[in-house]
């Protein structure tokens, strides 16, 4: 522990970048989304959308495809309820404010190149960079569609109006797919960031830096 981080005595030590909540949070959601993907491309064996593409039934997750709707299901629950929890903290605590904005496009894409070269550098864990930023943003809004596409696929009648907003069940699970795939692409972007500043898991698994408390939203002065 540096300096800066020790607590003045008889005062409060500063609060991790990444709460216990958040961790927790973090976590359950990648688990969910694996166990989602996996069976997802199981039950999409069943009734392929492209025909060239058959994925191997060693990274499928269910024996049939019954199977992998229930892994499907249980993923979904968890994922929607973590989810949900983690939006309603990130807004509230101002954890997103703080963290996600601005996004500047200049920066997106300076970053962007320096990523793909391997120069990209995160020296301060407290700040995300462009690319980061977008990237989490990106991912929860595509989530957001997921979860409309999948509850058009899944109760294409009770929720006819979802379905007719992607042209007909097979637009909505066109879209789902594509959905699924986005996700699947930020997953290896976000991996292979994570291993070019290997410390950012580090904070992930034990807290990461302490860091100033958001000051308290003051009412404007009249």
């Amino acid at each position: 522990m540096t300096a800066i981080d020790m607590p003045v005595a008889g005062s409060r030590p500063k609060p991790r970048m990444h709460p216990l909540a958040v961790r927790v949070m973090h976590w359950t959601n990648a688990i969910a989304m694996v166990v989602m993907i996996g069976s997802g491309w199981k039950i999409y064996n069943d009734e392929v959308i492209f025909g060239f593409l058959h994925f191997p039934q060693e990274i499928v997750l269910g024996i049939w495809a019954q199977h992998a709707l229930q892994w499907h299901f249980f993923g979904m629950w968890i994922l929607m309820l973590n989810g949900l929890v983690y939006l309603a903290y990130g807004l509230i605590s101002g954890r997103f404010r703080r963290l996600l904005w601005p996004i500047r496009p200049l920066e997106v894409v300076r970053e962007a190149l320096a990523a793909l070269t391997f120069r990209l550098k995160h020296a301060d864990l407290t700040h995300y960079n462009a690319v980061q930023k977008v990237l989490y943003v990106g991912v929860m809004a595509v989530i957001i569609v997921q979860v409309i596409t999948g509850l058009a696929i899944w109760k294409p009648v009770q929720f006819s109006g979802l379905v007719s907003l992607f042209g007909g069940f097979q637009g909505a699970r066109l879209a789902h797919f594509i959905g699924m795939a986005l996700i699947v692409g930020f997953m290896v972007v976000h991996v292979a960031l994570a291993l070019l500043v290997p410390k950012t898991i580090l904070a992930m698994l034990t807290g990461g830096p302490r860091v100033d408390p958001a000051p308290p939203t003051t009412p404007p002065a009249h």
